[in-house]
């Protein structure tokens, strides 16, 4: 088994991942949080995507935050970190960088908030950022620089500035032209995208006739949006394939046939996320799906499936 997860490997902007598999900001803290789990290893994962951080601290949204729904879950957590200059003095010095990436989750709610905290990460072991400008649970920022293409190229030309690193966008599924945006991002200076972040949603407490999560609005993610999420990586990879731009998929990735959509839709790499919080081991079981195709196709590694969707012949 050993040997067959060397088909695993994944190179992604140059980065060595031990699997194509990516842990998704949000989902486990600052990447400490899984360590406690009985049977995880970060072996099993290529990258850890940290919580999102901001220039200060941020206390986030009034409860609820949280809220499940069919096939899915909402979310309205609203950026809760300590700051970005206690994340990389205080709890990047703990993480075992031998093991696994780590990835830092800029947000702002302007363009030189987020030069700054890009800035400060520049000046730390993170291996790579991924610019959060698409998260539909905060009032400011956020998805309004998600939604708009100019706006997106700014924010990246901003980050780009001040960094080397490898840029990672996370782009919004909520918006007309998600091809239009990735090329903008691209100009700017984009090195992958992270396609998608959660739908926008909400839902209704009809005996109180209130909004059930405290920001009215929150973050839809689960197999409800796979369906979505999948073409809009199928759109991206389209300008992405022109450029040699990686891709990390995700929305609603369970099972490792999921992952397998994803990777034949154009992604290199492949985010799990809320499927974390039911199955804290599920990273084991698709990386054993994937390697149990890879040989019963005779692949001898795994970017031999990305982007390999076949056209119908008709």
């Amino acid at each position: 088994m050993m040997r067959d997860q060397q088909k695993l490997k994944t190179d992604f902007c140059g980065m060595q991942f031990n699997t194509p598999l990516v842990l998704l900001s949000g989902c486990v803290g600052f990447g400490e949080e899984y360590t406690r789990v009985n049977g995880f290893s970060n072996r099993d994962v290529g990258a850890v995507c940290l919580k999102g951080t901001t220039l200060e601290k941020r206390l986030g949204n009034a409860p609820h935050r949280v809220y499940e729904t069919p096939a899915g879950m909402l979310n309205s957590i609203g950026l809760q970190n300590p700051g970005s200059r206690h994340v990389v003095d205080n709890i990047l010095p703990t993480l075992d960088f031998s093991e696994t990436r780590f990835i830092a989750n800029v947000s702002g709610s302007t363009i030189e908030e987020y030069r700054q905290v890009t800035e400060i990460f520049d000046d730390s072991p993170i291996d790579a950022i991924e610019i959060n400008i698409s998260c539909p649970n905060v009032k400011e920022g956020g998805v309004v620089f998600g939604n708009d293409p100019a706006m997106s190229a700014r924010v990246v030309e901003a980050c780009r500035s001040v960094t080397e690193k490898p840029l990672i966008t996370k782009l919004s599924p909520n918006q007309t032209n998600i091809a239009e945006n990735a090329q903008r991002c691209i100009d700017a200076g984009s090195d992958a995208f992270a396609v998608i972040n959660t739908l926008m949603g909400m839902a209704i407490d009809v005996d109180e006739r209130t909004a059930i999560l405290g920001n009215t609005q929150g973050g839809l993610s689960g197999p409800a949006i796979k369906p979505v999420a999948l073409l809009k990586v199928h759109q991206v990879y389209q300008v992405c394939r022109k450029h040699n731009i990686p891709i990390i998929g995700q929305g609603g990735i369970v099972t490792a046939n999921d992952a397998l959509e994803f990777m034949i839709a154009g992604a290199s790499a492949i985010g799990i996320g809320t499927a974390l919080f039911y199955d804290p081991l599920v990273c084991q079981k698709v990386n054993a799906g994937l390697v149990e195709y890879l040989n019963r196709h005779k692949m001898s590694e795994i970017s031999q499936l990305v982007g390999s969707l076949r056209p119908h012949d008709n």
